[in-house]
Formats: structure tokens, sequence, C-alpha cells
């Protein structure tokens, strides 16, 4: 037997049955960081797969640099990395409402379905451009609707197209109108001739472009207004306040403005 001397090693030796106890003793917790035993099978398969999506194959000596580089290239972009996935329980999303009436902004998801065509507009950029005064914007300026009768500045042709396409979804058929953009002549008509239903000549927003009137078929039938209400203000567009029963202004259900446009312009009448 070999004795031990001061200042020596002590030689330890660990049985296999004492390792497996050992192992048993250990919290099951300590198992698993970051706690991702306690997050749903969905969200931990959907993040790992994310996580494959992003991060390139590479071999095993670069690894760690690659990941490393990722997080830095997913940070910057603004993407969410994989351990802000795992660690995080709030679902991370963007309506598409908040989307819709903000000129140049992307939609991140469709409302209506996959078939839908992916220009509501062809032709119009929705840019708003108004070089002339009420009533007397050059038709350059405006974009024309799914109706060749009817126009509208750039940015409200294309909120109230993409609400067409989810009413056509809907009802199938078009949205119907009797009125858009009205010139300074026209305006000034309807006055003389339907006094205290029109508004005053030079003043309206239907000279800018931003306003429509809905056939009798959309606002007396009570699906389609009922549908117009939920889903019309998704898009910026809304039945102003003053028009309602019981507000400021002669009760005109289907009157309806594109509110991102009059309120930058100061011409929502409701404030």
């Amino acid at each position: 037997m070999q004795s031990q001397q001061s200042g020596s090693p002590v030689s330890t030796r660990t049985s296999r049955r004492e390792m497996r106890t050992t192992q048993q003793q250990v919290p099951a917790r300590r198992r698993s960081p970051l706690g991702l035993h306690l997050l749903p099978r969905a969200v931990l398969l959907g993040a790992l797969a994310s996580a494959t999506i992003v991060v390139p194959v590479v071999s095993a000596g670069s690894a760690q640099d690659a990941s490393q580089g990722a997080g830095v290239e997913m940070a910057q972009a603004g993407v969410p990395t994989t351990y802000e996935v795992l660690a995080s329980t709030e679902q991370q999303t963007t309506p598409t409402s908040l989307l819709a009436a903000v000129p140049g902004a992307t939609r991140v998801s469709d409302t209506v379905s996959r078939s839908v065509e992916r220009d509501p507009l062809p032709g119009c950029d929705g840019e708003p451009r108004s070089t002339g005064s009420n009533g007397q914007i050059p038709s350059s300026d405006l974009c024309q609707l799914w109706d060749p009768a009817h126009s509208l500045r750039g940015d409200a042709a294309v909120a109230i197209s993409e609400l067409n396409l989810g009413y056509r979804a809907a009802f199938g058929r078009d949205l119907c109108l009797t009125d858009s953009y009205r010139t300074l002549a026209s305006q000034r008509r309807l006055a003389s001739t339907k006094p205290g239903l029109a508004a005053t000549p030079g003043r309206s927003n239907h000279g800018w472009g931003l306003a429509v009137d809905l056939c009798g078929s959309e606002h007396r039938t009570t699906a389609t207004w009922n549908w117009l209400n939920e889903n019309a203000p998704v898009y910026g567009w809304d039945n102003p306040n003053w028009a309602r029963r019981g507000g400021s202004g002669p009760y005109e259900p289907w009157h309806w403005e594109y509110v991102p446009g009059t309120t930058a312009m100061d011409t929502n009448w409701d404030d």
C-alpha cells in the first residue's frame, strides 16, 4: 500500500454508482437554462426554426463567431435574436391597422387573402400631391379609382382601394360611390342646388380629394354599414362625427373622409 505524504495529492476515485447518484441529485432546473422547460413546445420549436433559417451552417471552429455576428446583424436590423425570442413571453406583432393609414408604410400582413392582388391601385404611387387649391387640383395629382369616374388624392385613393379589396372579398362586388373629388365649379353648383347639405365652396374636403359619398345601397343596408364602420377606420376612412346622427352638421351617413389627410391639412371639422 502506498503511503500518503504531506504535500502529495490525495488520490480520489468515484464509483459509477456514486456518479449516477450525484447526477440524480442535481435539480432539474439546472439542466434547463433560461427556463426553456416552461415555454410552450410550439413557441420553442418556432424559435429554433427561426434560428435555423437565420444563422448559416458553419464549421465547428467558426460557429461561435458566426453566431455572435448574426446576433449583432439581427440587433442592428431590429430583428429579435434567438435568445430574446426564447426568453420573451410576449408575442411581437404589428397589426395591419397601425400601418394601413400611414403613407409609405410597408404592410407586413394581408387581411383579405393571399389571392388578393398586391397592388391595390395600379398606376398610383400613393403620394399625397396637392399643388393646386381646393377644387382646382390638376388631374395629374389625382388617382383614378376602380371606377374611372371617381378620383382622389394619391394616399386617400390607395387607402380606399385597399378597403375596397376587403369589401369585394366580403360582398362579391366593389364599393359603390356617387361622388369623390369635386371641382370648385361643381362645389358651387351643388351649394346652389342643395343649400345646407354642401360645404362652403372652396372649403369642402371633396375639393381636396379627401372625401367620398357612398351609394344608398352601402349606408342603408345593415350588413354593409356595419362592415364599413368596423373596417373602414382601419384604412383611415371614417364617417366624421359631424355627419353622424346628433352631430354638429347635417346627418350624412353617405359622407366619408380620409382622416389622416384631413387631420394633416387641418380640415377635420370635428376639431
